[in-house]
């Protein structure tokens, strides 16, 4: 009998954790061919949600879960779950019941029939969040799409089920810097895309505000592409080109009329503009160097602080 774990990671999820298992275990009798394990991902969550897992374990021996010092985010949430997965096949969703357990049944279906590595999942609209939000999310997607070798498709979900090889792939990765929907489509591996309709999260709050979900997205562009490099530099030979076609002109100027360009507004304006363009570049190389800083320390992704699996890592 094949085993298949559900990797689920939660911060401050108390409310919506009841409904997710529920429909879980109701789902996980239609996979009876399976053995399942549920590992709950605690991310050093506030409220209450450590202990409703607790309340779980305590009655299903199936319920494993990890539980951080500390806050790490969901991408070391993530890399936690896959490092101490030991199913033949993973799968991993969040627990507000946005990424349907009533795909799971469909999902294997389709990985059983061993044309494919894994399936994804995308969402083919996004009803029910702001329109400013949904907007500037699909222009990532564009933008990464034309600047990035790893395959991101618009609408796509960190919700997606793997075998094992796949797993393992992506364990190797132990980049601190993470940016799991790069990941997964820069390993490779011949993947299925499933869609659905938007779901709205069962209970509470989320966790991604705009300005959290505009970091991520640079995360994602730095992490996967040197475009923005690319771009410094060409700013810079343009800027060149510029000026020296301006030189010729004050310098012919002067010779045929006699007369220099005045204008303090202008020239100040001028100075101004170039000025701004090159702390704009510093500031993209200044990223890619915190990059390189970060992974030079090799501080670890997360910290276990409590669990109940004997051989979690």
């Amino acid at each position: 009998m094949e085993k298949l774990t559900l990797i689920i990671p939660c911060y401050n999820e108390s409310e919506a954790l009841p409904y997710f298992y529920e429909e879980v275990c109701r789902v996980g009798q239609e996979l009876d061919r399976y053995e399942l394990e549920l590992l709950f991902v605690d991310d050093g969550s506030k409220d209450d949600t450590l202990s409703v897992i607790k309340g779980f374990a305590e009655k299903d021996e199936r319920v494993k879960y990890l539980s951080f010092s500390r806050n790490f985010g969901k991408e070391g949430a993530m890399y936690a779950g896959f490092c101490n997965a030991s199913g033949d096949l993973v799968a991993v969703m969040d627990a507000d019941m946005q990424d349907p357990p009533s795909l799971l049944p469909q999902m294997l279906q389709l990985l059983e029939e061993g044309e494919y590595d894994s399936v994804a999942t995308r969402r083919v609209n996004r009803k029910g969040e702001p329109k400013i939000r949904s907007f500037f999310a699909r222009m990532f997607y564009k933008i990464m799409g034309r600047i990035s070798d790893a395959d991101i498709v618009d609408g796509a979900r960190d919700f997606r089920l793997m075998k094992r090889k796949m797993v393992d792939a992506i364990v190797a990765m132990g980049e601190t810097n993470r940016f799991s929907k790069g990941i997964f489509g820069w390993i490779g591996f011949k993947t299925y895309w499933l869609e659905y309709e938007n779901v709205e999260r069962v209970a509470g709050e989320t966790k991604w505000s705009f300005w959290k979900l505009f970091k991520y997205s640079l995360e994602g562009i730095t992490n996967f592409s040197d475009a923005p490099l690319k771009i410094a530099s060409w700013s810079g030979i343009i800027l060149t080109l510029v000026a020296a076609v301006a030189l010729l002109i004050v310098f012919i100027r002067a010779l045929c009329v006699g007369d220099s360009v005045a204008g303090w507004p202008s020239t100040i304006c001028i100075i101004l503009f170039i000025g701004g363009v090159q702390l704009f570049c510093l500031g993209i190389i200044g990223q890619y160097i915190s990059k390189i800083f970060h992974e030079t320390k090799k501080r670890p992704i997360y910290i276990l602080s409590e669990t109940n699996k004997k051989d979690a890592k």
